[in-house]
């Protein structure tokens, strides 16, 4: 959690230009949640704070180096007398990686619904990641994998390896509860960069679990290629949200997601929207 929040503190090096950094954990490629998990915090710093983020739409360019800094440029495009808006271009080795564009809205009233949520089992009566993964993997492969994750992640639906392996398992549905790993301060930016963050950690596997593939089984690649969100409420992410995902269709090597994401309490806080890149080699084997 610690080395999460330090990634999302970005150093300001000029006016709107900032930099940050990925984790040494030998990944080949930056996480698309810290992309924009960061490029959302850069875009935040130039809004007064009581203008929240209410919505972002964004495009993954070029993986990411984890090995060298991201710069981030933020172009202030309009301040207008109840919206704000921002464009972010995440540069590395002189290109771009990553733009996003982020919406922000001074708070006012008006008609007011939303979606029910689906109806899920409590998140602690759920085993965590590390039980539901060690009779798949190992012990071992289980903890570590769960370390390198500041999410306290609780699958209701079923694993992508785990239909991989029973046909009757595969759905174009998925839920899972999610939230911090520890208690965070009072900063509502923080709380929705860190849900920018988690929201690209399971979304695209819905498009797996519902063809029986899965990251890690040598045929299967992917990338997120765009990303939209809207925040409609306040929320925290230090406390549980239920994830409820879908994929309505795929196509073209492409996999459309959609999720939205629930308080325990019921309240619609959060809907994304995504397309990622999944390619198959050898699919009848």
């Amino acid at each position: 959690m610690k080395e999460l929040l330090e990634l999302l503190d970005l150093e300001q090096i000029e006016n709107d230009i900032f930099r940050g950094r990925s984790p040494q954990d030998r990944q080949q490629r930056v996480f698309g949640g810290q992309v924009a998990g960061q490029a959302l915090v850069a875009a935040g710093r130039t809004v007064p704070v009581n203008r929240p983020v209410h919505s972002l739409h964004a495009y993954f360019i070029r993986p990411g180096d984890p090995s060298v800094p991201i710069v981030y440029t933020v172009d202030r495009v309009r301040d207008g007398r109840s919206f704000t808006t921002r464009r972010v271009s995440a540069i590395q080795h002189g290109k771009a990686i990553f733009t996003l564009s982020a919406s922000f809205q001074i708070a006012e009233d008006g008609p007011t619904h939303h979606a029910p949520a689906p109806r899920a089992p409590a998140p602690e009566s759920l085993p965590t990641s590390q039980e539901r993964l060690a009779p798949i993997f190992g012990q071992q492969f289980a903890q570590e994998f769960v370390a390198r994750r500041p999410f306290d992640v609780r699958h209701v639906t079923p694993l992508t390896w785990e239909a991989a392996k029973d046909p009757s398992l595969r759905t174009p549905e998925s839920k899972v509860w999610l939230r911090v790993d520890g208690d965070l301060p009072e900063d509502p930016l923080l709380h929705v960069c860190l849900m920018t963050y988690a929201s690209d950690m399971t979304l695209l596997d819905t498009v797996l679990l519902n063809h029986g593939l899965s990251w890690g089984d040598n045929r299967t690649m992917g990338a997120s290629l765009d990303h939209a969100m809207w925040f409609h409420r306040p929320f925290r992410a230090d406390r549980w949200l239920l994830y409820a995902q879908d994929t309505p269709n795929a196509g073209g090597a492409r996999g459309l997601a959609r999720g939205q994401m629930f308080t325990e309490d019921g309240e619609l806080v959060v809907s994304v929207m995504q397309e990622g890149l999944v390619r198959v080699t050898d699919p009848e084997t």
